[in-house]
């Protein structure tokens, strides 16, 4: 569904006891978790996942990182084909000197590398995100 995105708390998310604030400032949005799950990623799911950047040289950084313990996995639903974008600025942008106050990141980032959420950046990632952490849905 177009309405429908993958949003991801990272190990850190986890780890620092922030899942509940995330999950809320969706819900607080008017989003819907329509799926979720606590799951810690293998290997080739986590490969998988950064597919898009496995010639940079911080691809063994990311999967390392996001293998190290568990993720809060979720299928976020809004009302209109733009639910990806309302993800992206719940979640503030990846530099966290640039991510807005009011922002996960903004709020609670305190580097870039662990920047506690993940989230779907267009339509085509969305579902491909879906299909990965979620194939039965």
């Amino acid at each position: 569904m177009t309405n429908q995105t993958f949003i991801m708390c990272k190990p850190d998310a986890v780890e620092r006891g922030l899942v509940g604030e995330i999950v809320s400032r969706f819900e607080r949005k008017g989003l819907k978790i329509v799926a979720a799950e606590l799951r810690t990623a293998d290997k080739a799911l986590a490969e998988e996942h950064y597919a898009e950047h496995a010639d940079k040289p911080f691809f063994g950084e990311l999967v390392s990182f996001l293998t190290r313990s568990p993720v809060f996995a979720m299928i976020v639903e809004g009302p209109s084909g733009n639910t990806w974008e309302l993800g992206r600025i719940l979640i503030g942008k990846t530099q966290v000197t640039d991510a807005q106050p009011g922002s996960i990141r903004g709020d609670f980032a305190t580097t870039t590398n662990e920047n506690l959420v993940h989230g779907s950046d267009g339509p085509e990632s969305a579902a491909r995100e879906i299909g990965l952490w979620f194939p039965n849905r």
